[in-house]
């Protein structure tokens, strides 16, 4: 019976001849089968993995990826493939060129197996806005796998792949990393090209990696990394290969103010503590740091992203591509009313309207030039702390996993979950959710560790280490 730790073992497997790339497809295919009720997987590429196996089996090892079974998130584009974003209006939309991380990741070896579940464009903190239903946590089946990306988190924790991409726009591949118990990369804005992922909030968008190891994770990274002609915001310096291992002692940033922020649950808060003096135990400068736009850091997000998005989503009018309502028309407006209606679900639509309002003659400056303010300061904040510090270390979510519908009739709560999280988003940084804690539910959660942009390995490298104590 295969047993997947590691692309490094899975490699090792391969060169003896114990295993071979169709049998690991296979051992996937049947492990999705049997795990269909968690609703990972949107679709699966079986006859299409299985061929691209046995053409591998057949090659020598030569991609960083030979062989490695991975699923994307179904924003992501895979040329002649469905990419639906999980909407009712992309159901049946096939994308015509491949996203350049997927082409990166192909050019590598690897075999991609499926396209899994998400909040519908984006756009959740629980994967509950899905058109196509839920991803349950296969920790706990009545609890949520967290969103945006909770397909790609459950199927990595589940074993339904070997790694898996995501998309981050506020915290959507750390944040079911957390309540599922994986490691969940967000790389720095431009790190990774945006090419082929569709888009939320361009300004914030980010391609992520969730895996089992920071090993892995630095693996895949460093193949979707890199300059792209296709995305004038990916930064133009290529990550090279590096190794993980350190034992240099880092200089540590924590914010008291979300250590005990009248949100977080008080088991979170105290391990987090205890984590710190364990950290200074082991010989890092771990020094507090008073941050005092976190009152600000919500409401700027949620103007800017959902302003972004009216504009984004404007394309999808049923028009040119994606659903067309049955329902007769009697003008060009009714036409996109009866398509938008039935084509979008409501947190979408919320989303819509909220960034149409704050976008609107009167009311621009009052919120959108005002949060670019604030995003501008949070930015500026950032940079002085990093002047002092390598590495800031902070919670994902206020909560562990909660329940299947429990704060899906409170936007402002499903909102305000996301808290720490989209701090990253906003000022652009790289940040790491990694499984080192266990709630007394038994449920696990995460740690969250930011740097500054250009100390990306520093991040890395200070991961490996802790998840190697």
């Amino acid at each position: 019976m295969f047993s997947f730790s590691s692309i490094e073992q899975y490699h090792a497997l391969l060169r003896t001849g114990n295993l071979t790339c169709v049998q690991a497809v296979q051992h996937y295919l049947s492990a999705i089968e049997q795990n269909k009720h968690l609703n990972c997987y949107l679709e699966v590429f079986a006859a299409e993995a299985l061929q691209r196996a046995s053409e591998l089996d057949a090659q020598e090892i030569r991609g960083k990826l030979h062989g490695v079974v991975i699923g994307i998130k179904d924003n992501i584009c895979y040329k002649g493939h469905k990419a639906s974003a999980s909407s009712k209006i992309l159901q049946n939309y096939t994308s015509l060129y491949s996203a350049t991380a997927v082409e990166r990741l192909v050019n590598e070896g690897a075999i991609i197996i499926g396209r899994l579940n998400c909040d519908e464009f984006g756009m959740g903190s629980s994967n509950e806005n899905s058109a196509f239903g839920p991803v349950l946590n296969p920790n706990d089946t009545s609890r949520v796998a967290g969103g945006s990306s909770g397909g790609s988190a459950a199927a990595v924790k589940a074993g339904l792949c070997m790694v898996s991409l995501g998309s981050d726009t506020g915290g959507s591949v750390r944040l079911p990393a957390d309540f599922c118990g994986v490691v969940g990369y967000k790389p720095g804005y431009g790190r990774v090209s945006r090419h082929g992922l569709m888009a939320y909030g361009s300004s914030f968008d980010q391609i992520g990696v969730l895996a089992n190891s920071v090993e892995d994770t630095a693996t895949v990274l460093e193949i979707i990394s890199g300059p792209d002609e296709f995305d004038s915001t990916a930064i133009q310096s290529t990550l090279e290969e590096f190794d993980l291992k350190s034992t240099k002692k880092y200089r540590v940033a924590y914010f008291p103010e979300w250590m005990n922020h009248s949100s977080i649950d008080p088991e979170i808060s105290e391990q987090l503590k205890q984590y710190i003096q364990l950290l200074k135990d082991n010989g890092h400068d771990v020094q507090p740091v008073s941050f005092t736009l976190t009152d600000f850091i919500v409401p700027t997000y949620y103007i800017l992203t959902t302003a972004e998005a009216s504009s984004n989503l404007s394309r999808y009018d049923g028009a040119r591509f994606g659903y067309r309502s049955a329902k007769p028309s009697e003008n060009l407006y009714s036409f996109y009313q009866h398509n938008r209606t039935e084509g979008f679900g409501k947190e979408v639509k919320r989303r819509i309207m909220l960034g149409t309002f704050v976008l609107s003659t009167g009311y621009y400056d009052a919120y959108f030039t005002k949060a670019q303010q604030v995003r501008q300061q949070l930015k500026q904040q950032t940079e002085l702390i990093f002047n002092d510090f390598d590495l800031i270390i902070a919670p994902n979510s206020p909560t562990i996993a909660y329940k299947l519908g429990e704060k899906d009739k409170d936007p402002l709560a499903m909102y305000m979950g996301d808290i720490f999280t989209v701090f990253a988003n906003l000022t652009g940084v790289p940040a790491i959710s990694l499984p080192v804690f266990k709630h007394s539910s038994n449920l696990p959660f995460g740690l969250q560790i930011l740097s500054s942009s250009h100390n990306e390995v520093h991040l890395l490298r200070f991961s490996h280490q802790l998840m190697q104590q």
